[in-house]
């Protein structure tokens, strides 16, 4: 059985599971084994591994020998190493380079035997390797095969390491016996086990000194700086330092000052410094970057005000690194003219005179193609003249087709043009939609039987169209008729997250103490808070993806409503009834839609 200095513990066996190669334990963010990435070099646990094997690939055997150094502050806390029977005979080339013969293996413990007293033994502790990828993947095979939990520690590769410490004139190649030969080791590579994870621990130690001068100091950022990550973020990492680790909002600014990107976290110096690792590897933010002089941080209350405060600062600068968000005043209405025979026209804006209209749409073509399912449903005329009740004009082909009631020629008086085709509109976008819902569905059951699936399809995403934009804008219309709502939210280190919005829009926020009642809060907050007087339309005084993230915000199951100054209702026959046939006209075929007439 292996010596191990630490005392062995029984590591529970979980079901044999067939092992699948994937991204290196350590190198994967996700990965953690219970190290603090914050934590400094100098007070890092390390267990330095080495292998040594039959060859080919990780299938759950092959290993011959492990050597494992437990390291800490550069004193050794312990060791393990025995050799391993691999239960196949060894090539007699592995003979020649490790001198394991077959003889020493056959009295050896195979693997399933030794892994207990390993897994405990780099329980807590840094994994570190040289050419690790090689030594993580037996491992991983082995507890795969024999059904023990890979506890997926973080680890370290000192090769890797060294191709960003050490130039060409420095080492020729970053080989162990280069490297150790380099530093000086007190212990020479020799492909036994034991020897080569003291040698790397020599040279773990070397590498670690020279990560000084690279501003590298926790035992995160070593691993991070072990990656690829382009010269552009090594030059540009130290634009992540003195950052808070709160709630808020971070710009990159150019040298003139101008934000190139405006992003929000949680953990604002968490989420900066990804952008210099490997993990970023999207070419817009790499330009992005090159360009950036300094990073600004705005901390917060809390994630719904940084979320805000995000969407208003890209609102106000538009930065050309930032691809959402931006622009929100090139937003559109579908409304209803005011005339005898009205009609639907997209606009830029909404006049108060305005009484009958949808939105916003992000774009025209959207506005447009809501617009066309409305014009399938109900007889809007599609002209865009401006008719008299007393001047006759030439009626259009659509009036031929049977698709117009011909209200140029007065074939229709302007009360019944109203009751059959302006009315349904305006009580689909206030309240009932089912007119025009059963008139869609209706036409795309015919099309339907009449195998024309694609004409089908295409009403189908019309009234997509009109159904995603009546439910959102009666559910902005909800929360923006209210003056003032205060809301509370439990807070992650105790407290409240509070927010005072009005009309929609975030007026105040603020974070109540642990054990304090958050009243209190609330009333400095509403001191202090933005005046929003009341507007026309559904989103009159913030934008509607502002108010969605309240919307949002408020609608978690944790979310408590304290004080409200009208109610929050939606029409019981509203548009929001209709959210499954959204969902399957947005997902499935027509054929799906069928059966959804009432």
């Amino acid at each position: 059985m292996p010596g191990v200095s630490d005392r062995p513990v029984t590591v529970p066996p979980v079901a044999p599971g067939e092992y699948v190669q994937q991204t290196l334990a350590g190198l994967d963010p996700t990965a953690g084994g219970g190290v603090d990435p914050t934590l400094p070099l100098y007070a890092t646990t390390f267990v330095v591994v080495d292998l040594e094997t039959t060859g080919g690939a990780p299938d759950g055997g092959g290993i011959t020998e492990i050597g494992a150094v437990k390291v800490r502050g550069g004193e050794e806390l312990g060791v393990l190493a025995t050799l391993v029977n691999p239960g196949v005979p060894i090539p007699p080339f592995i003979t020649v380079l490790t001198g394991i013969t077959q003889a020493m293996l056959v009295p050896a413990p195979p693997i399933e035997q030794v892994l207990p007293s390993f897994l405990e033994f780099i329980s807590d502790a840094v994994l570190v390797a040289h050419n690790a990828p090689y030594d993580v993947g037996f491992l991983k095979a082995a507890c795969a095969k024999h059904g023990y939990r890979w506890p997926n520690p973080r680890v370290l590769d000192t090769a890797a390491l060294a191709r960003r410490v050490l130039t060409r004139d420095e080492v020729p190649n970053r080989k162990l016996g280069t490297l150790a030969a380099y530093f000086r080791t007190a212990t020479q590579p020799t492909h036994r086990a034991l020897d080569d994870a003291k040698a790397t621990v020599d040279v773990l130690h070397g590498l670690i000194a020279r990560l000084g001068g690279h501003r590298v100091d926790t035992v995160g950022e070593a691993i991070e700086f072990a990656r690829a990550v382009t010269p552009t973020q090594r030059r540009k990492r130290h634009l992540a330092e003195g950052l808070p680790k709160a709630p808020g909002v971070y710009i990159f600014r150019a040298a003139d000052d101008r934000p190139l990107y405006v992003g929000t976290s949680g953990d604002i110096a968490t989420r900066v410094r990804s952008y210099f690792t490997a993990a970023e590897k999207r070419a817009r933010m790499s330009e992005m970057l090159a360009a950036a002089e300094r990073v600004e941080a705005v901390e917060c209350a809390h994630p719904l005000e940084a979320e805000v405060r995000e969407l208003r600062l890209i609102a106000a600068h538009a930065p050309p690194y930032n691809r959402r968000s931006k622009f929100p005043e090139r937003m559109v209405w579908l409304k209803l003219t005011d005339e005898a025979y009205p009609r639907l026209s997209v606009v830029r804006a909404l006049s108060v005179t305005d009484t009958a209209y949808l939105g916003p749409f992000r774009s025209k073509q959207a506005a447009e193609l809501a617009a066309a399912g409305f014009h399938d449903a109900v007889p809007l005329r599609q002209c865009t003249h401006r008719l008299s009740l007393r001047t006759v004009t030439p009626a259009c082909a659509l009036a031929e087709l049977g698709r117009c009631p011909a209200p140029c020629e007065h074939r229709i008086t302007p009360d019944e043009y109203d009751h059959r085709a302006a009315a349904p509109f305006r009580t689909a976008t206030t309240n009932d939609p089912q007119v025009v819902v059963d008139a869609l569905l209706a036409r795309i059951e015919t099309l339907s039987a009449a195998q024309r699936y694609e004409e089908a399809a295409v009403v189908r995403s019309r009234l997509a169209a009109v159904l995603r934009a009546t439910v959102r804008m009666q559910r902005l219309a909800a929360l923006t008729r209210i003056a003032e709502l205060a809301a509370a939210r439990p807070a992650a280190g105790g407290g409240w997250e509070l927010a005072l919005v009005r009309h929609g829009r975030l007026a105040g926020a603020g974070v109540s103490p642990p054990g304090v009642h958050p009243r209190p809060t609330i009333a400095a907050i509403r001191a202090t808070a933005e005046t929003v007087p009341p507007g026309h339309g559904p989103v009159p005084r913030a934008s509607a993806e502002e108010t969605e993230r309240i919307l949002s915000w408020l609608e978690r199951p944790e979310t408590r409503l304290v004080e409200m100054t009208d109610e929050w209702s939606s029409p019981i026959s509203g548009a929001a009834r209709f959210r499954d046939l959204l969902a399957k006209a947005e997902n499935g075929g027509s054929h799906q839609l069928s059966t959804e007439r009432s």
